[in-house]
């Protein structure tokens, strides 16, 4: 918009310098300053209108095609100018503009996101999903114009501005998630919006464990590693693949293994064998057996079939695997007792 701007403004200060300099030159040549202004009126636009006065001399000649030819310039300029506007759909994006700041005076309640990369992109998709208002926070043009084709409320800026965290509304806001990929940068993010609002929950991305700690100290509420948090996933989808695809079938339910662990619980999944006391018994048999040590959440059968929530009556054949719930070290001590062999399928595995 600066260009366009910028060179309309050049062409309507020349255009006026234009008619200044013509009407007091044709008072120089004795005119009239009435006579004069009408007589650069009608030469720069061409009207076809009469001379006021004969122009009977060659300088007065000379004087009149100068005039035509700096008026019309600059009026050309100038259309070009707006033409440019036009065509860049600059004037929508100013109204868009303008749209964008009364929505960000009206957000109350709402979630500031610092960075719109790879996790900014998933943590924006599901609060939309939620009807969640948020607004996003970053320094980046594309990830801005990003951001606004998705019809997001973005701020061009940089989080760690006092300034840029009091216009994206941080008085008014219930959560600040900073997500970007430098953990200095979410370190000093975390202490400038913990300086401006003491009430406000706030959610820090870390990349290395050993920045965990300095983002507590910066005023931190919830510190998330992404890459701990793909190791762990990984980790379970090798030794409890069974599991993970019961829990899969719910969204909501995919992160519920590392939730369950900070409450000292945990799943397991085992398979029944031949040599199972359990095989061809009802599940109710296993449960009394574990004297309340674990639940059975879900049966995978030998056929690929999920049974969720099966009934204490649920006959168990063999190659079943029995997913369990309950609490570290309890489960594996049973499965020892009774001689339960730990599913340790992996995907793409023949059951």
């Amino acid at each position: 918009m600066q260009s366009s701007l910028k060179r309309i403004i050049i062409g309507a200060s020349f255009f006026l310098a234009t008619v200044v300099g013509a009407t007091i030159g044709y008072m120089a040549y004795g005119w009239s300053f009435l006579d004069a202004v009408y007589m650069v009126i009608i030469t720069i636009f061409g009207v076809g209108f009469g001379e006021v006065k004969p122009i009977n001399t060659p300088s007065l000649r000379a004087f009149t095609m100068l005039v035509i030819i700096c008026g019309t310039t600059s009026a050309v300029y100038v259309v070009g100018g707006f033409f440019q506007m036009l065509t860049e759909g600059e004037i929508n994006k100013a109204f868009s503009d303008r749209r964008m700041n009364k929505e960000m005076e009206c957000l109350e309640n709402h979630v500031i996101i610092c960075g719109f990369g790879r996790i900014g992109r998933i943590l924006t998709t599901k609060l939309a999903k939620t009807a969640q208002s948020f607004i996003i926070v970053d320094n980046n043009p594309d990830r801005i114009r990003l951001a606004q084709e998705k019809g997001y409320i973005t701020l061009n800026g940089n989080a760690t501005d006092e300034s840029i965290l009091q216009k994206a509304g941080i008085d008014k806001a219930r959560v600040l998630a900073t997500v970007l990929p430098d953990d200095a940068l979410n370190v000093f993010i975390t202490l400038t919006a913990r300086e401006l609002s003491p009430q406000l929950y706030i959610i820090a991305r870390g990349e290395y464990p050993s920045t965990e700690k300095k983002l507590k100290l910066a005023g931190a509420d919830q510190v998330v590693l992404p890459a701990t948090i793909g190791a762990e996933r990984m980790a379970h989808l090798i030794t409890h693949p069974a599991a993970i695809d019961f829990l899969q079938e719910d969204e909501g339910r995919r992160n519920l293994n590392e939730l369950l662990a900070d409450i000292d619980l945990q799943f397991e999944e085992y398979s029944i064998l031949s040599n199972s006391p359990f095989l061809g018994q009802p599940i109710s048999q296993m449960e009394v057996r574990g004297q309340g040590a674990f639940i059975i959440v879900a049966i995978r059968q030998f056929d690929g079939g999920v049974i969720a929530h099966p009934d204490n009556s649920t006959i168990l054949q063999q190659g079943d695997t029995v997913i369990l719930l309950g609490h570290r070290g309890d489960v594996p001590n049973f499965a020892r007792r009774y001689a339960l062999r730990r599913e340790m399928r992996y995907r793409g595995s023949s059951w």
